[in-house]
């Protein structure tokens, strides 16, 4: 590799958002963002891709077991949902009043 730095790139889903999942295992199932790991591209959604975890016991956990939890899945493969019509969307950006506001493509509402 080059001694350039890697600059990552800019997120266009945030935490909080609504998203839909659009390929894999659960395809067409809607959740909210709970966490984005930009360095990898990959995101946590609430109720989607749900794993079994196998805990051993803890303070939290005296008895140990198989616990259900979420795994992050590669933001490719989800697209925010339009909040005004419900359908998925691209998200783009402009300037209003000198800020930069994330707008949906479809219907050009600020997200």
């Amino acid at each position: 590799m080059s001694n350039q730095k890697r600059f990552k790139a800019k997120l266009k889903i945030k935490k909080g958002d609504t998203v839909r999942v659009i390929s894999g295992e659960d395809k067409g199932k809607e959740g909210k963002v709970l966490e984005l790991y930009p360095d990898t591209n990959r995101i946590l959604i609430e109720g989607i891709n749900i794993i079994s975890k196998h805990t051993k016991p803890n303070a939290q956990n005296p008895d140990g077991g198989i616990i259900k939890q979420e795994a992050s899945i590669n933001i490719s493969n989800v697209m925010l949902v339009d909040p005004s019509s419900g359908k998925t969307t691209r998200v783009g950006r402009k300037v209003q009043d000198g800020k930069i506001v994330r707008i949906a493509k479809k219907s050009g509402e600020v997200l």
